[in-house]
């Protein structure tokens, strides 16, 4: 058993040597060449294989939304002493307005015939009112539409005091914003009663006073034809209509849009909402 072992330990110890003068041959035969010697490749550090690296087109990032520029605080608009009554634009240019609303039964009907004609509108809402029809305001955003103050319970301003025109508006725009996604930047006085207060409140919310132009008077309800050509006879550039979506029966107001919105694309007028101005 003694004689087994020693002669396997040689074996080893011979092997041993034979590697070793291997190497050192290997090592001889590199250093004779026509340059210096290559250093040896570097053995990789244990652990995972190393990955290619990643193409730039692979591994560029989009910049996350936490870390986008910031956004520039709403300019506040001029305290202006009366409303502004048409809005200037090139060509055929006329602006639809709604007030009153938002009205579970009417908003609908009117918003399904404005996008069936591909046009936008401007919707004054009472925040009373948003307020039991937020889905609305939603889908006013979603539609390209634009939102304005109405006041919260519409009353007649000029009769408040400065505190109570104040929580009237601001009501009004937080219940627009929490819905519609913005605070209004358009506020209408109920009644078309404006004094300083209006003025001055408005433009501290950041708000612009828009009036009309042509008024179809049809929360009277004096029937849909009249209606229409109430419309059609005030049309012309610039010009702001105003309407009604709520505060009433405005089925006549909704059958009245069928009829002179269609017409008046077909003149040529180009319907779309409000825009900012400087004085």
């Amino acid at each position: 058993m003694e004689k087994d072992q020693l002669l396997t330990r040689r074996t080893l110890l011979t092997g041993v040597a034979a590697l070793g003068a291997a190497g050192t041959a290997g090592a001889l035969a590199a250093g004779l060449g026509d340059g210096p010697a290559k250093p040896p490749a570097p053995v990789p550090a244990a652990g995972p294989p190393q990955r290619s690296p990643l193409k730039p087109s692979a591994y560029r990032l989009k910049p996350l939304t936490g870390y986008d520029a910031p956004r520039a605080a709403p300019r506040r608009p001029p305290v202006r002493s009366e409303p502004i009554l048409r809005m200037t634009g090139r060509g055929r240019t006329m602006l639809l307005t709604f007030d009153d609303g938002p009205h579970p039964e009417y908003t609908p009907e009117i918003l399904d015939t404005l996008a069936e004609h591909k046009v936008h509108a401007t919707f004054f809402v009472c925040g009373e009112m948003a307020a039991w029809n937020r889905d609305l305001l939603a889908r006013m955003y979603d539609e390209g539409h634009v939102v304005g103050n109405h006041t919260w319970s519409h009353p007649l301003l000029t009769k408040l005091s400065r505190r109570r025109i104040r929580s009237e508006m601001e009501r009004t725009s937080e219940v627009v914003e929490a819905a519609y996604g913005e605070a209004p930047r358009w506020f209408r006085a109920p009644y078309g009663a404006w004094n300083r207060d209006t003025f001055q409140l408005g433009a501290e919310l950041g708000m612009e006073p828009l009036a009309w132009t042509v008024d179809t008077l049809d929360w009277t309800t004096p029937g849909t034809g009249t209606i229409v050509d109430r419309v059609e006879e005030g049309a012309g550039p610039g010009v702001v209509v105003l309407s009604h979506d709520a505060g009433g029966n405005r089925s006549q107001s909704v059958r009245a849009l069928r009829r002179y919105l269609p017409e008046l694309l077909d003149s040529g007028y180009h319907l779309t909402v409000p825009r900012r101005r400087l004085i």
